[in-house]
């Protein structure tokens, strides 16, 4: 029989397992970017180095759901280390890539490795973390460790690059998988049963995948050439049609995977309308604040990513109020908090910030906004997985995340499209956009269920109840 010590040592070694996997995910969204001019040497063209960034974006997205329905029918833990063993694979392939399919099929592997990874370790927290108090500290401690792996993306993106070349920033990758999988060894709970993939409905993985991959490249390509370009209108006709067709096949199987009922559960609903319009106004800043600080003030890559240091610990700090918040005040309370504060700090931004202002302004503002960012991060997801039972964990965290990375494609390509159709202050018309976003983020935010036994933090059915307290 355990006792209580060792229960919140391997609570402590589980969400340091988790939360490290988080920082992988956040390192890699960001790090590679600044190596981008470097990779193209490989032999990338203009219009094919996007590839790079684009086959992880669309993978990562594109198979979300799929895995997150995986991660209920082989196990969490089983799931998890797959998704560490697709990384570390695809970062190998990256590392010691001669041509440019080879690099490009290293970024898939690691956006398959990251669409296994993100649903087994949301669900993991989930159940492993009693809802309420212990869920919601570890939800902002996890939350907290995916922003500091974008600070450490941005930082080492530029220090790798140049002092060990750009394969540094795949090669990095592979001695964290390896300490998360010792980690994971210790600490994360075996799976109970055998793999059920008789559950899976194949049909609807097929129809889910195509749609999710054909609407993200279409609006990955609409950032790119344009939403009047051949291949853009090609590609989102066939996602809404691969959509409309889904609908129609998902209503007429028995266990879908895609299945609408789950969506009358008002925490899963508003927590994916949360976690789409978080990536769509919020996750979109990073984008524009790179071209200002090295476009318009003209920052070098490296001066770059030490100023997104303030912002991050902006979202760093709103992760740990977030989760206090969700537990003090409850869900809803805490999400529009951060939404308001964002909403705030973007308009201000928006108003305020031009070619010439004060670097004081700009990182006060850039940090106050973010607070928000930190906020409305820990809630959306502990409003998604709120309420949903424990054999449904990977499905749900599958759909809020799914929601999540999608909104991010759909978000900065409408964004991207809409300064260039309006011209004049690129950052002006773009933070406005985000202002409007996060206006209907709010609005969402006000349908979370109200204050309840979950946000109050009473005991819930988590398998480390009230582990990992610090």
């Amino acid at each position: 029989m355990t006792t209580p010590r060792q229960r919140g040592a391997t609570g402590a070694v589980l969400l340091a397992a988790l939360a490290t996997a988080q920082l992988l995910v956040g390192l890699d969204y960001n790090i590679v970017f600044v190596a981008l001019p470097e990779i193209a040497g490989l032999g990338f063209s203009p219009e094919t180095l996007q590839w790079v960034v684009s086959a992880y974006a669309i993978a990562f997205g594109g198979l979300l759901l799929l895995c997150g329905r995986l991660t209920d029918a082989m196990g969490r833990r089983r799931m998890f280390l797959i998704g560490l063993a697709l990384f570390a694979a695809g970062s190998v392939l990256g590392t010691f890539a001669v041509a440019e399919w080879m690099l490009i099929l290293g970024r898939g592997i690691q956006g398959l490795g990251g669409a296994a990874l993100a649903p087994s370790t949301l669900a993991l927290l989930s159940v492993g973390f009693a809802e309420g108090a212990a869920r919601n500290r570890a939800l902002g401690i996890w939350g907290a460790a995916g922003s500091a792996g974008m600070v450490l993306g941005s930082i080492l993106g530029g220090v790798l690059t140049d002092a060990f070349g750009w394969r540094s920033v795949f090669a990095i990758n592979i001695p964290l998988v390896l300490l998360i999988v010792l980690l994971a060894l210790r600490a994360v709970p075996a799976d109970e049963a055998r793999p059920a993939l008789r559950r899976i409905d194949i049909p609807g993985a097929v129809l889910t995948t195509a749609a999710a991959i054909l609407v993200v490249m279409g609006f990955t390509g609409a950032a790119e050439n344009g939403w009047d370009a051949p291949a853009t209108l090609i590609t989102l006709i066939a996602g809404v049609i691969a959509a409309v067709v889904l609908l129609i096949v998902e209503a007429r199987t028995q266990d879908p995977l895609l299945d609408v009922h789950r969506f009358t559960n008002r925490h899963l609903a508003t927590g994916t309308g949360s976690t789409f319009l978080f990536m769509a106004g919020f996750g979109a800043t990073a984008y524009f604040l790179t071209l200002y600080f090295q476009q318009t003030r003209g920052l070098s890559p490296l001066v770059t990513g030490l100023a997104f240091v303030i912002p991050c610990l902006g979202v760093l700090l709103g992760t740990s109020i977030g989760a206090r918040l969700a537990t003090r005040a409850g869900l809803r309370a805490a999400m529009v908090t951060g939404q308001i504060m964002g909403l705030v700090g973007v308009a201000a931004f928006a108003l305020l910030v031009g070619d010439t202002t004060s670097w004081a302004i700009v990182l006060v503002l850039a940090a106050f906004f973010s607070l928000g960012q930190g906020i409305v991060f820990t809630t959306m997801f502990a409003a998604a997985t709120t309420g949903t039972a424990e054999a449904e964990q990977g499905t749900a965290s599958g759909i809020a995340t799914a929601g999540q990375q999608i909104g991010g494609a759909i978000g900065l390509a409408v964004l991207i499209n809409l300064t260039t159709a309006l011209g004049g202050d690129t950052l002006t018309t773009a933070m406005t956009g985000i202002a409007v976003i996060i206006t209907i983020g709010l609005a969402i935010a006000l349908l979370i269920p109200g204050r309840n036994r979950h946000a109050a933090g009473r005991p819930g059915k988590g398998v480390l109840a009230g582990a990992g307290r610090p």
